[in-house]
C-alpha cells in the first residue's frame, strides 16, 4: 500500500533563505520502517524552518529506491542496504549518494494476544512456517500440541525492506516465502489485521509493535541460545538475532549542495538518536553520528 504524508509548513519555491530563514524543498520516500524516525525529525525541523516543505512517502525500500536511482527524491529511507541492481541503476543514472545508518530495529515476529500456546519460534521453526516450499497450514504443523486451527499469514509487501531482511535471514534468500501470504507496504495495516485474528501471524519493525502493543503479542525468537524476546536492550546488545538490523538513510551527493538539504541532514544526525529512541528503535553510539555528521559536513 502506498501512502504519502506531506509534513510541511510553508512551501517554499527553491532553495536558499527568505531573509534569514531557509525555503525550498526535500523529497523523501521509502522504508515505513524508517518513517517513524524521518517523521519525528521532520516534524523537529520543520518547527524551526517553517519556509521549507519537506514531502514524506512510504513506498517501501524498494519502491523509495525506484525513485532514488531515477533521480525522483533526494533522500530514501531504507531499512536494507541497497542491492546491487540499485547500485547499477543509480550508476547508469548519474546518481552519487551517500549511505548513513541512523538507528538499530529488531524485526519483530508477532501473533494475535489470544494466542496462548506460541511464546516463542526456533529459528528453524520460521523457516518450516515461511519458506516457500512450506507445508504448514496449522499451528499444530508446527508443534502437534499446538491447535488444529489454520494460520493466517500477514507480511510486509515485496516493496519492503523488511520483507527483503526477514526473508534472507529466516529463508536465506532475499524475497523467498510461501505463496499465500496477505502482504501490505503500510505496517499499521499488518497490525491491525493480525490483531484482529486469533490464528494469525505476521512481522514487521519493533517500533510498530511497541505502538500496537495493546494489538498484538511479540514471540520470542531462539537462535540457538534460548527464546529472546525484542526489546531495546536485546536488540542493542545483539542477543536478539538473526533478526537485529540497521536502518539507513541514502542521500543524492547533488542534492546535499542545497542549503535546505544539508541542514536538515545535519539536523538528522544530530537529533536521530534522541529521536529514534522516542519512537522504539535503538541509537547509535554518538560518535557514530558524529563521523557520519563529519561527513555530510565535509561533502561539496
Amino acid at each position: 500500500m502506498f501512502m504519502i504524508v506531506s509534513i510541511s509548513l510553508f512551501a517554499g519555491c527553491t532553495g536558499g533563505s527568505k531573509g534569514n530563514e531557509l525555503t525550498g524543498e526535500v523529497k523523501i520516500d521509502g522504508s515505513s520502517t524508517v518513517f517513524p524516525i524521518t517523521e519525528a525529525i521532520t516534524e523537529e525541523f520543520l518547527a524551526k524552518n517553517r519556509y521549507v516543505r519537506i514531502p514524506v512517502g512510504v513506498s517501501g525500500t524498494g519502491g523509495g529506491f525506484k525513485k532514488f536511482t531515477a533521480d525522483e527524491i533526494d533522500i530514501n529511507d531504507a531499512s536494507r542496504p541497497i542491492k546491487d541492481k540499485e547500485k547499477q541503476l543509480a550508476e547508469q543514472n548519474g546518481i552519487e549518494y551517500v549511505e548513513l545508518r541512523v538507528a538499530y530495529d529488531g524485526l519483530s515476529v508477532v501473533v494475535n494476544p489470544e494466542n496462548n500456546w506460541v511464546d516463542s519460534l526456533t529459528v528453524e521453526e520460521l523457516n518450516k512456517i515461511w519458506s516457500p516450499d512450506s507445508k504448514v497450514k496449522t499451528w499444530s504443523d508446527v508443534r502437534p500440541e499446538w491447535p488444529d486451527e489454520e494460520i493466517k499469514f500477514y507480511s510486509p509487501g515485496t516493496d519492503s525492506g523488511t520483507f527483503d531482511y526477514f526473508t534472507e535471514a529466516i529463508n536465506g534468500e532475499s524475497g523467498a516465502i510461501r505463496a499465500d501470504i496477505t502482504p501490505s507496504e503500510d505496517d499499521n495495516v499488518l497490525a491491525q489485521g493480525i490483531g484482529g485474528d486469533k490464528n494469525a501471524i505476521g512481522f514487521f519493525g519493533f517500533a510498530y509493535y511497541e505502538a500496537n502493543v495493546d494489538k498484538i503479542k511479540a514471540v520470542k525468537v531462539d537462535n540457538g541460545s534460548g527464546p529472546v524476546e525484542p526489546t531495546l536492550e536485546s536488540i542493542k546488545s545483539g542477543q536478539y538475532a538473526p533478526l537485529s538490523r540497521p536502518l539507513f538513510i541514502y542521500v543524492n551527493k547533488e542534492s546535499m549542495v542545497r542549503p535546505e538539504v544539508k541542514a536538515y541532514l545535519k539536523f538528522y544526525l544530530e537529533n536521530a538518536g534522541i529521536l529514534a529512541e522516542e519512537v522504539g528503535y535503538v541509537a547509535l553510539p554518538d560518535d557514530e553520528y558524529a563521523k557520519e555528521l563529519e561527513l555530510i559536513l565535509e561533502d561539496k
